[in-house]
């Protein structure tokens, strides 16, 4: 058995299997099914057992992303390149529109996931949120969503890339 602590500041609540921390940035939920782990919440100490060790491991890891995710949250950002036609996007409610991608009529369309926020400025787009997974699979999808397909990737180096 090991204790996760939680941090100065953040709220938390454990019903079941389903712990929720409440922090100055927001409110974050997270269920740990289909995990043979028991938890028990004891003041600001969450007590995690399990019956394999790397799953207590697992188990404090998610805890502390949830806590640094009410605390600060979490950053992704990313670049616009073109060189053919001008590439646009348009954030509308869960979805991100990609206009005028390699000239395309249609826009193409990547899911918002989560709570998160995209914010485009200019070249630059920032994927704001709480939870790290919905981050990164964020603007994983709005990657995905401008890939090259049926043409030379090495000619046509249009996208949004993970800013280094």
């Amino acid at each position: 058995m090991i204790t996760v602590e939680i941090p100065e500041g953040i709220e938390a609540s454990l019903s079941g299997n389903t712990l929720r921390l409440k922090g100055k940035q927001g409110e974050v939920e997270r269920e740990f099914r289909g995990t043979p782990v028991e938890l028990r919440l004891e003041g600001n100490k969450l007590a995690v057992s399990a019956k394999s060790r790397a799953m207590e491991g697992t188990v404090r890891a998610h805890v502390k992303l949830m806590a640094k995710g009410v605390t600060d949250g979490f950053e992704k950002k990313l670049v616009i390149k073109y060189a053919h036609f001008p590439i646009t996007l348009e954030v509308k409610g869960d979805e991100v529109l990609i206009k005028n991608f390699l000239g395309e009529k249609n826009p193409r369309r990547a899911s918002v996931q989560g709570s998160c926020k995209v914010q485009v400025k200019g070249q630059d787009v920032s994927v704001t949120g709480m939870c790290k997974e919905d981050v990164g699979q964020t603007a994983a999808n709005i990657r995905e969503a401008t890939k090259v397909r049926k043409k030379d990737v090495r000619i046509f180096q249009d996208g949004i890339y993970m800013e280094r």
